[in-house]
């Protein structure tokens, strides 16, 4: 592994390591339990995928944007933005490809915008100011806490999540 030489670097290392979790865990559950959920009003697994697609691409478009602004639209705005073609995404294979692309598309983004433009301010969703980066975190916690739920579905599902099973070496 090479020494981060910035901030940014290394925050676009953690979330490279977060995304590799998500389908880590996404390829434990088998394709005919995508439409699991633990109750009526939780999401699926599917479900869980596309909303992670759906963020992540609105994380990596609105903090690269020159006049990002997570007051610009509506929360449903910003999903119908940058979530077009997520909703077509049902099989398990179109969903872990869309995974590694939308990551690699919006690291090729954010790497654009440079670490300059990451350390500039954002309005976040709860109008208070922000440097990008630090936001951009807070959409790396935000996919980790989808994670766990994959990981939780998981074990429902009498699965060893993969997160586990890295750490027993299985």
């Amino acid at each position: 592994m090479a020494p981060y030489t910035t901030l940014f670097e290394e925050t676009l290392e953690a979330w490279a390591f977060t995304r590799q979790g998500v389908i880590e865990e996404l390829r434990i559950v088998p394709e005919k339990e995508l439409d699991f959920r633990p109750r009526e009003e939780s999401r699926s697994v599917g479900e869980l995928i596309r909303h992670i697609l759906e963020s992540g691409q609105m994380m990596a478009g609105e903090l690269s944007r020159p006049g990002g602004d997570f007051h610009r639209k509506s929360y449903e705005g910003f999903h119908a933005e940058y979530g077009r073609g997520i909703g077509s995404k049902r099989s398990k294979r179109a969903l872990l490809a869309a995974l590694r692309r939308t990551h690699r598309d919006g690291e090729s983004k954010l790497r654009r915008a440079g670490e300059l433009h990451m350390l500039q301010l954002i309005r976040r969703f709860d109008g208070k100011m922000g440097t990008r980066v630090a936001w951009m975190n807070h959409g790396i916690a935000h996919e980790e806490y989808h994670r766990g739920q994959l990981a939780l579905y998981a074990r429902l599902l009498d699965r060893v999540p993969a997160l586990t099973r890295r750490i027993l070496g299985a």
